[in-house]
């Protein structure tokens, strides 16, 4: 019953990137790198990409040599997706790393951590009797 930290998937992360420059990032409320990364498409593509190429691309009227004049723009987009997934799955951290000691120290009725003092669950109002009371204090320092 391991949850994770945040509950955003990587792979929406990257779909949204693919969409449109910054929306991963959006998703996963990175605000600032969104902005980076949509800046860095438009300084591409008006240093880098023709007008003339970029728009018989969109129309559909384009050949080899319009498709390679487009690539930085592509390029940009790629390292927007991939810096979106990597950064969704980075954030993605089991919280109970250890499953023993999530045993020991968690309700076995409702699995939410347990304070060693008390001799019910604070969660679930239930009665503890099956948790070895000792486990609970060493790991509080009693």
């Amino acid at each position: 019953m391991a949850q994770s930290t945040s509950q955003k998937r990587p792979w929406l992360a990257m779909l949204l990137a693919m969409l449109a420059t910054g929306l991963g990032h959006l998703y996963l409320r990175r605000w600032r790198r969104a902005l980076g990364w949509l800046a860095a498409s438009f300084v591409v593509t008006a240093l880098f990409v023709d007008p003339t190429a970029l728009d018989a691309f969109v129309t559909g009227n384009s050949g080899l040599e319009e498709a390679l004049v487009v690539a930085p723009l592509f390029l940009v987009i790629g390292l927007s997706t991939l810096d979106a997934y990597l950064l969704a799955r980075s954030q993605r951290v089991p919280s109970a790393v250890d499953p023993a000691a999530a045993e020991s120290t968690s309700c076995p009725h409702c699995g939410k951590e347990l304070d060693s003092a008390l001799e019910f669950c604070q969660w679930c109002t239930k009665p503890i009797e099956d948790v070895d009371q000792e486990r609970l204090e060493e790991r509080d320092g009693r």
